[in-house]
């Protein structure tokens, strides 16, 4: 004799045949979120070990993760700007890095379906956003003559649009994160996460506009408070998707199933 449930799908989640809504599956979630995961994780390691190779080759004088702008990193120069001295041995190596980074996140949120058929427009906007920025950042660098000649608007635009759209990003997705298959507490360190980012934002432009020429001594520092958690974020976000999606893929399950007795 054999038994066989069935359930139906609501725009909650799916329903068993006594009306109840049963828990989301990880295994119903769609397969691609392993590769939107890796392209979650990809995209800030790109940027982050850009920024680290760079600085690396920066000796002379010594590169300061706290003082100097990560733009810097950028500029082969030798050039100054707000008082800073820029001179990047590897500035294509940096620039590289802002060219990929943003586009690579982007084909991971394009990459990630959200199962319950919500507005996809809320995650692609910031994230085209930030892939944009990106491209800005790595066309124009952000030197001294940049600022004379013009360009360095265009630089300018790339950084905000980074700033906006990543940390947007990472709140729009922590939001929605329960929908993908995600855990509640990764999606609250997205919101909190972003939420710092912007906050950091604000300070690094309150700072720019209010200390003009003279040096900042922190503004480096501030100016990775408004990056460097959203990227952390979606490294920790896009590994917690390969994750689970590679722990359930064995166990998949088909909605219906048949139990023999």
């Amino acid at each position: 004799m054999t038994e066989t449930t069935h359930s139906r799908a609501t725009p909650e989640g799916p329903m068993n045949a006594a009306g109840h809504e049963m828990p989301t599956s990880d295994a119903h979630l769609p397969p691609r979120r392993g590769t939107a995961g890796a392209f979650l994780v990809a995209g800030p390691a790109i940027f982050l070990l850009g920024e680290f190779i760079a600085a690396a080759a920066w000796t002379d004088p010594s590169y300061s993760y706290t003082h100097h702008f990560i733009s810097n990193l950028g500029v082969r120069g030798p050039s100054t700007l707000f008082g800073q001295y820029m001179y990047s041995p590897l500035a294509w190596v940096m620039n590289t890095g802002f060219f990929l980074f943003g586009i690579t996140i982007l084909a991971g949120v394009a990459t990630l379906r959200d199962p319950s058929g919500g507005r996809r427009w809320a995650t692609l906007v910031p994230a085209t956003l930030l892939a944009v920025g990106g491209v800005l950042l790595a066309l124009f660098p952000g030197s001294g003559e940049a600022l004379e000649d013009g360009t360095g608007e265009f630089h300018s635009m790339g950084a905000f649009a980074g700033f906006i759209g990543g940390n947007a990003l990472a709140i729009v997705l922590g939001r929605g994160w329960r929908r993908i298959g995600g855990s509640p507490r990764m999606g609250r360190a997205l919101i909190t996460v972003g939420v710092i980012g912007l906050l950091s934002t604000v300070l690094y432009l309150a700072m720019i506009f209010t200390a003009g020429e003279t040096p900042i001594g922190i503004i480096g520092l501030i100016e990775r408070g408004a990056v460097h958690p959203f990227l952390i974020g979606l490294i920790c976000a896009g590994a917690s998707l390969r994750k689970r999606q590679t722990v359930n893929a064995p166990l998949a399950p088909s909605i219906t199933t048949g139990q023999a007795a």
